[in-house]
């Protein structure tokens, strides 16, 4: 802790926020990069080639249905909507930080996608034949999952970063969650569909790290443009709604086609029902005179999306799912009434938007909802057809075992996003990226032109 303590005193230095020769130059830079990278390593894979026509002609294929594309397309857009309109309106809250809110979300997402298209081909789409990654929908689908957890992480610290940090920041945390997604789905052989572990514990627990590494004792300078005003609390809610009705296909996206990606759909589907009702319970019987609060709405009820993801195409049963969203509502509230207080003022972990109570503690409970329910399979056709069919070697595999794997998996996801974030935090210490001052936090004008003066506070 003293190390940590003499580091952070050595980089507070004076705040240069002109990133007019840092930021031009990361993303031409990156992105020219980016180009060379896709030319050497990036092909369509089969059915994105012309050869998929030769293939129908051969087989006597009169339609495209058999294509990937035509199952997997419409879950993409719903989960590209969530990322791009989702994620970005969610963090619109605070008064005077709508245009970084979306704006910095629209660019992490931008170059994430092509970044995570590389790491995630590398690990697992490389063609050895021929050295290149081959791409057809489901990667673009997996990419948006990638970038899913580096917006998570932007919420531990929106409001207080350059966006040359953030640009930083993504590239390391697709980095590590592409590591950390290839142990925990093809070394340890964990099931982690809808990502709370993979995706919502690493990216909630990678931003709570960075967020404790970039600490600012003096944060309470900018505390009058910390809090919301009636128009930005609405914007934020269409990110909820966007956000709530396409979980349902953001956690079946990738599932087999068939019965485990509808059990994905209806899992979610009744387990974010559930959370609505139990956070508006919460709220109103712990704020003063049953009144809600809408940070609660807000966040809340999309918990139990999160935490029914790894479990979401097992037998959890349409009762189970009801329990894991009603649990979820109750933590997840609560969390944001007392936790998140208490880690500002005791372990120096100032979370902006909350993503302890939206993503790290849901995505745990979706941890060992995942290990339970596979702990506790009986149906033994449908564990080798949906869940331990590992290249067909599944002799040796029983529910118990599975679940061990499936705890050994949230404990890399969890020591992944804490260490990494620990590591990445120390290097966006370093006084060059032109963060703001403690007194210049959560406003808009720092990195944009914000032309309506009457805005100001």
């Amino acid at each position: 802790m003293g190390c940590v303590q003499s580091f952070r005193k050595c980089c507070d230095r004076q705040k240069n926020t002109n990133v007019r020769i840092r930021l031009p130059t990361v993303c031409f830079i990156w992105q020219i990069a980016m180009i060379i990278l896709f030319g050497i390593f990036i092909r369509y894979d089969f059915e994105a080639s012309p050869y998929w026509l030769k293939y129908k002609k051969d087989n006597n294929i009169t339609s495209d249905i058999e294509n990937d594309y035509y199952f997997r397309y419409p879950s993409f857009q719903d989960v590209h909507v969530m990322i791009f309109v989702g994620f970005g309106f969610l963090m619109t809250f605070l008064k005077r930080y709508s245009f970084g809110a979306v704006g910095f979300n629209f660019l992490i997402a931008a170059f994430g996608l092509q970044w995570a298209l590389l790491m995630q081909g590398w690990f697992h789409s490389l063609d050895y034949s021929d050295g290149t990654i081959k791409i057809g929908i489901e990667n673009l689908i997996n990419a948006d999952f990638c970038v899913a957890g580096c917006l998570i992480a932007y919420g531990a610290v929106l409001g207080k970063v350059s966006p040359v940090q953030l640009m930083v920041l993504t590239l390391f945390g697709i980095t590590l969650y592409a590591v950390e997604e290839y142990i925990i789905l093809e070394l340890i052989h964990a099931r982690d569909a809808g990502g709370s572990m993979v995706i919502h514990t690493f990216g909630a627990y990678y931003g709570l790290a960075i967020s404790w590494m970039l600490y600012r004792p003096n944060l309470d300078q900018s505390s009058r443009l910390q809090g919301s005003v009636y128009h930005s609390d609405v914007f934020a809610m269409i990110g909820t709604l966007f956000l709530w009705m396409f979980w349902p296909s953001f956690n079946s996206a990738i599932s087999n086609h068939g019965d485990a990606q509808h059990r994905a759909a209806i899992n979610t589907y009744l387990s974010l029902a559930s959370t609505v009702v139990t956070s508006v319970a919460i709220s109103s019987l712990f704020q003063k005179h049953g009144k809600l609060d809408m940070v609660h709405i807000q966040n809340s009820t999309l918990a139990g999306g999160v935490a029914v993801g790894t479990a979401a195409e097992f037998m959890l049963m349409p009762y189970g799912s009801l329990i894991v969203g009603f649990c979820c509502g109750v933590i997840s509230t609560l969390g944001y009434i007392f936790l998140s207080p208490f880690m500002e003022k005791h372990l120096k972990i100032q979370d902006t938007c909350g993503i302890h109570n939206l993503h790290a503690m849901p995505g745990l409970i979706g941890g060992i909802v995942g290990a339970i329910t596979a702990a506790c399979a009986t149906d033994s056709s449908y564990l080798i057809i949906n869940m331990f069919d590992f290249n067909g070697d599944f002799h040796n595999m029983t529910p118990a075992r599975q679940g061990g794997h499936q705890a050994a998996g949230m404990c890399v996801a969890l020591c992944f996003g804490v260490v990494g974030g620990i590591i990445v935090g120390c290097i966006l210490r370093l006084p060059i990226w032109g963060d703001p001052a403690d007194d210049n936090c959560f406003d808009d004008e720092v990195y944009w032109e914000v032309r309506d003066k009457s805005l100001q506070p």
